[in-house]
Parts: C-alpha cells; sequence; structure tokens
C-alpha cells in the first residue's frame, strides 16, 4: 500500500559489524602504508614528496621510470633500445614465463633501464636497476646492458651515472649470471682509465654480486638513507663469525660511518647534488677527459 511506501523502514534486529581485516583493508592503488612506520598516505601525496614517507621519512622503493621522472631534465631521457632478450641456459623451470610476467607489470624488457639524459642541461648516461623486475637480479642481459652503457658513455665522452637495486646474482642463470660481475667491472675500468666520471647511487636493497662489483666502483658512491647495503645476509655472517652484528649493520648510515660510502643523500636533495658534482667535471664548457 501507498502509506507503506513512506513509512520508516524498520531497525534490523543484527547489525553487521566489520571484520578486523575490512577495517584496515586499503582501497588499492589509492592508498600506499609506509612499511617503516605503518602510516597510511594517499599514494598521490606520496609520489608528490618522491615516494619519501611523509611521516617517518622513509624512502620507499622506485620504479625506474618514476626515478627518471624525479632525477631528469623533463623530456631529456632516451633510452637505449637493445636488441638482447633473456635466455634460459639451465632450462629453469617456469623461469622465462615469471621474465615475461614481470616484463608486463614493470613495461621494461629486464631489471635495468638505460639512456641518455640531462641534469639540469648537463648530459650523462644513465643506468637504473629496478626492484620490482626480478627483485633487480642481476642476469646476462642486465649485465649486458650496462656494459654497453658505460661503453656508449665513453664514446659519447659523458659521465656514468647509476642507481642500484637487486637481490644479488639470479640463480637462474646461474655461473653466467655471476660473470656479468666481471664483466661490468672490466667496462667501468677501462671508462676509468679514459678519463670518465662514475657516480653509483645505491638504493634499498643492494646486496650480493651488485653490491660487490659494479656498485662499488664509482669515483663517488652515494646511498640513499636507511638502504640495506652489503654481500651476505645478516644471519649468515653471524653464524659465520658466531656474534651478534649492530642493529644498524648494512645500512647506509653505518657504511659511511665506517668509510664505505662518499655520502647518504636524502632523494630529495640528490639531483641538486649530483648537478653540482658534473658541473664541477666540467672545464670552459667541456668535460674533462
Amino acid at each position: 500500500m501507498l502509506k507503506d511506501f513512506f513509512s520508516k523502514p524498520k531497525k534490523r534486529k543484527y547489525a553487521a559489524v566489520p571484520s578486523e581485516a575490512a577495517k584496515t583493508d586499503v582501497p588499492e592503488g589509492i592508498m600506499t602504508k609506509c612499511p617503516e612506520c605503518k602510516k597510511i598516505m594517499y599514494t598521490k601525496d606520496l609520489r608528490k614528496n618522491l615516494k619519501v614517507c611523509l611521516h617517518c621519512e622513509h624512502h620507499l622503493r622506485m620504479t625506474s621510470y618514476e626515478r627518471v621522472e624525479s632525477l631528469l631534465d623533463e623530456g631529456s631521457f632516451q633510452e637505449f633500445k637493445e636488441n638482447i632478450s633473456t635466455g634460459n641456459p639451465l632450462e629453469f623451470p617456469g623461469y622465462l614465463e615469471k621474465v615475461e610476467q614481470d616484463k608486463t607489470k614493470t613495461d621494461l624488457d629486464e631489471a635495468v633501464l638505460t639512456g641518455t639524459g640531462m641534469i639540469e642541461d648537463q648530459q650523462v648516461v644513465i643506468a637504473i636497476m629496478d626492484s620490482y623486475f626480478r627483485m633487480g637480479s642481476m642476469g646476462s642481459v642486465v649485465g649486458e646492458k650496462i656494459a654497453r652503457a658505460i661503453e656508449k658513455a665513453g664514446e659519447m665522452k659523458v659521465p656514468f651515472l647509476i642507481f642500484t637495486a637487486s637481490g644479488g646474482a639470479r640463480m637462474q642463470e646461474g655461473i653466467l649470471s655471476l660473470m656479468q660481475m666481471a664483466k661490468t667491472s672490466s667496462a667501468l675500468k677501462m671508462f676509468s682509465e679514459q678519463g670518465g666520471l662514475i657516480v653509483s647511487v645505491m638504493t634499498h636493497p643492494t646486496t650480493g654480486g651488485v653490491s660487490a662489483s659494479f656498485a662499488s666502483l664509482g669515483d663517488f658512491n652515494f646511498a640513499e638513507p636507511g638502504a640495506l647495503i652489503g654481500f651476505a645476509g645478516r644471519r649468515v655472517i653471524e653464524q659465520t663469525i658466531r656474534e651478534d652484528l649492530p642493529d644498524d649493520f648494512q645500512t647506509a648510515e653505518f657504511l659511511l660511518d665506517h668509510g664505505q660510502l662518499d655520502g647518504v643523500i636524502h632523494r630529495r636533495d640528490l639531483k641538486e647534488r649530483l648537478a653540482t658534482i658534473l658541473d664541477i667535471h666540467q672545464q670552459e664548457g667541456e668535460r674533462i677527459w
């Protein structure tokens, strides 16, 4: 009847109580929880702040393309398109399928992005490792792309800048992965002997074979605050030496205090600091070579 249509709805006898999981769930992509302080922020605000936590200043992981956008002059980046692809020399089950999945997820062909760009109108060749692609692990294609980028910097007579982020060598490629340590180190040695400037910026995490090779071979070795940097894992070292390690062991700050880094630089200050270094290595408008 008409009066029923306008009548007040009946109260429910039992009210639905949201679960604890529902109370803490955040719509995917809209909000981001800081892995350090656990506070939740709007993702768009976090990106405006260069993916540095608005509460505790923890440096969250960046994709390689986010790094390009935050560091290089607008529109200056030109990617090196290499006609090389990852193989499966050990016939590791499911390896190539996982690589293809990461290609789709990251829009990268491998775990490092290489190209040329400008920092305050000063040209560089840049390589940016991406931890969203196989945790930045170093396979044969990663090593080859980095080596080619170093050689290109030598041909162009411009500085080489690398951002590292890696879980280490890629076990699915065995010895071919470990060989990239020697390949990239040799390329950097030849580039340095030509007078080339090498700047390495280690981000969280930089571990394993990457930390033991090209990541640590810069003329300037920098890191972002709080970055984990080391070769072997903490637990392995403690079990080997049978001693407890300091709480801040293998952090960027620990390495700086012990003379293994030239600086720990906040992300908001990084472009200015790099631009200053590049400017110092100019003389009457020409690179020192």
